[in-house]
């Protein structure tokens, strides 16, 4: 008797398409790897939105039990930071909030290597846990006024330090690489968070409403 004989080919991979395959899995690794690692840049960005939300519903609140005026808007005397307000103590402004916030763990961003993280309210508290600037005219009548965000800004590739920052429509301000590689985001005074890029910060300046945003950098 004669053997069959199969004229059909096999179904086997070349060692070029072994190698194709290979390829693309491991660019597939390296494109999921940072969403999927809790740590990654993703990650922590995403944590930071998260954090500016809380931010931004925080003084909502605040601001309707307080005639609709964020802190600060409302004098000393009435619980708001109005006044006291030079800069450095933005961090005022989230003290008084505090019964609003859930924790003062909201108010650092993960990427953030200048700040540490706070986990509570006590005497320690400080603009050393603050990672966000305040902007110190943003009301509740310009839904566009720069309200909170990521505060490591550069003017001119100049790293701005803590303090008062005041910023025209045209200024040529920036965020660095240090945070959101050189991109971050932004709490406005309607509540709503913005991811940005250094173009699209630019280009909200002049958006806002009005000739100046005064920034307190902590």
């Amino acid at each position: 008797m004669n053997p069959r004989i199969s004229h059909q080919k096999t179904a086997a991979l070349t060692l070029v398409e072994v190698l194709v395959v290979i390829f693309v899995l491991a660019v597939l690794a390296i494109l999921l790897s940072p969403a999927l690692t809790p740590h990654s840049h993703v990650a922590r960005r995403s944590i930071c939105i998260d954090n500016l939300k809380q931010i931004g519903l925080a003084y909502r609140v605040w601001a309707s039990d307080n005639n609709g005026k964020f802190p600060m808007q409302v004098s000393v005397t009435n619980g708001g930071t109005m006044g006291l307000n030079n800069g450095r103590n933005a961090w005022l402004n989230f003290l008084v909030m505090s019964n609003y916030l859930s924790t003062p763990k909201i108010l650092w961003c993960p990427a953030d290597k200048d700040h540490v993280l706070a986990t509570n309210w006590g005497s320690g508290f400080s603009a050393a846990n603050t990672s966000y600037f305040v902007g110190l005219d943003a009301d509740t009548i310009h839904p566009k006024m720069l309200l909170s965000g990521d505060d490591n800004f550069a003017i001119g590739d100049v790293p701005v330090k803590p303090g008062l920052l005041e910023l025209s429509a045209n200024a040529p301000i920036a965020w660095t690489a240090k945070r959101h590689l050189n991109a971050g985001n932004l709490g406005l005074a309607d509540g709503s968070v913005q991811e940005d890029s250094n173009s699209s910060l630019t280009n909200l300046l002049g958006q806002t409403g009005v000739a100046t945003n005064r920034l307190a950098i902590p």
